[in-house]
């Protein structure tokens, strides 16, 4: 299928990569500033917490942004669409065949 990938989508998604990802990690600080400043628990249990989040998060990250080729882009899409990082209007950039591909592949992502 990413042979069938039209040019247009692959600059389109290499441009908005950045911004997702730019997303992902200001989404993610705020969520380890929230985390670290609850005043529940021990430092040691917030640490512990932080701990967990920061590689679940990274795991996620991995996921949806390490090694951007155009045979893992509609996959990568997939998860970037999933966590809700692209404006309805930057969705809408895609072809329609790409758009469809991606809000089926994000159904099938189970985590």
């Amino acid at each position: 299928m990413a042979h069938g990938i039209p040019e247009s989508d692959w600059r389109i998604f290499r441009d908005l990569r950045e911004l997702a990802l730019d997303r992902f990690c200001e989404r993610v600080l705020d969520e380890v500033a929230r985390l670290s400043q609850n005043p529940a628990g021990t430092h040691h249990e917030r640490y512990r917490q932080l701990y967990r989040i920061v590689r679940e998060r990274d795991e996620e990250l991995a996921r949806a942004f390490d090694d951007p080729r155009r045979s893992r882009m509609l996959w990568q899409l997939a998860a970037i669409y999933r966590h809700g990082l692209l404006e309805l209007e930057e969705f809408a950039r895609f072809t329609a065949e790409t758009r469809e591909a991606i809000e089926s592949l994000a159904k099938e992502l189970n985590w």
